[in-house]
């Protein structure tokens, strides 16, 4: 789509949004729009696909902040209405479209002498490129989209294949990519109008969130709840890893809530190496204990009644 389509697209009425809308609202219309439209939600529905297309060309140009601008001035001119006539029955004039963009009245060549018709794009080569008739090839605009991704697709860097106002586009995530991230992918953009390469396609990464890992970098990280008497007495423990092996972990004796221990080799595998994987120990304290199991604790505390946990905490308070 050129920049001449823009004056018949009301992209913010595709989106639902006001004119003023901002950012983020722009944003999560379009992921509403998006994923109610998407073709795998509404298999061999042309309409929704179609709209689902149009959704995808909106926002590709409002998200982008530069082409939001341009959109805008160019409806501006244009009135939000039909396009730009080079002059004759039906069209405007140039003097016309200069006159009323610069608040009317404006000075027009003397002598009868008129404007001579150059092309749409020329003029707003000179609008908005600061400077004179665009010659050589030019490459075409950047894109942006936005894919929703599982935490096994992101730590892993699967192959995906997305759909966007240009048509399908398949790559490969980078592996640990974050939740936000930006990628761009070269040439996935538009094309060019006269011969240039083509634009890039600026595609952020949102990830979901796992139950149990997270990521830091390369490494993996979890949280592993252990039994008091595991933590006091020390014990071997299975931990899950992200490939759905487990391994044991040694958890020492006197073993401390919120104790960080780590397993080599069992993070993510990225370009800058292999990761490791960070087990944060949690005590679990049950809610609910037998008599027996009373009884042991009250006598393990008459056992250790010389031990004051908080021997040194409140000497820190103090200080």
């Amino acid at each position: 789509m050129t920049s001449q389509d823009w004056f018949s697209k009301d992209f913010y009425a595709t989106l639902g949004v006001s004119k003023d809308a901002t950012p983020e609202e722009i944003k999560k219309a379009y992921r509403k729009l998006a994923r109610d439209l998407h073709p795998d939600r509404n298999p061999d529905d042309k309409a929704a696909e179609s709209r689902f297309k149009e959704v995808g060309e909106a926002y590709n140009v409002l998200s982008d902040k530069e082409q939001r601008q341009q959109y805008d001035a160019i409806r501006t001119m244009g009135g939000g209405g039909p396009r730009f006539q080079a002059g004759g029955p039906g069209g405007a004039g140039f003097e016309d479209v200069f006159s009323n963009m610069f608040g009317g009245g404006g000075a027009r060549p003397s002598g009868g002498q008129q404007y001579r018709a150059q092309g749409f794009e020329d003029m707003l080569g000179n609008l908005f490129g600061g400077g004179g008739f665009q010659r050589g090839p030019q490459k075409g605009s950047d894109i942006a989209a936005a894919t929703e991704v599982s935490f096994r697709q992101a730590a892993e860097g699967e192959t995906i294949t997305l759909r966007t106002a240009t048509g399908d586009v398949t790559t490969r995530l980078p592996a640990g990519v974050k939740d936000g991230q930006k990628i761009r992918l070269r040439g996935k953009g538009r094309p060019s109008a006269n011969g240039g390469e083509p634009g890039d396609l600026i595609l952020t990464v949102h990830v979901a969130r796992h139950p149990v890992f997270t990521m830091a970098g390369k490494n993996l990280q979890l949280a592993l709840p252990v039994s008091f008497d595991e933590a006091a007495l020390g014990a071997t423990v299975e931990v899950p890893t992200l490939d759905g092996t487990r391994v044991k972990v040694k958890i020492p004796e006197g073993t401390a809530s919120g104790a960080v221990l780590r397993v080599k080799g069992r993070g993510l595998a990225t370009k800058d190496g292999q990761g490791d994987l960070l087990v944060t120990v949690t005590v679990d304290v049950p809610k609910s204990l037998t008599r027996k199991a009373r009884e042991a604790l009250k006598a393990f505390a008459l056992a250790e009644g010389s031990y004051d946990p908080r021997k040194d905490f409140y000497k820190e308070a103090a200080k």
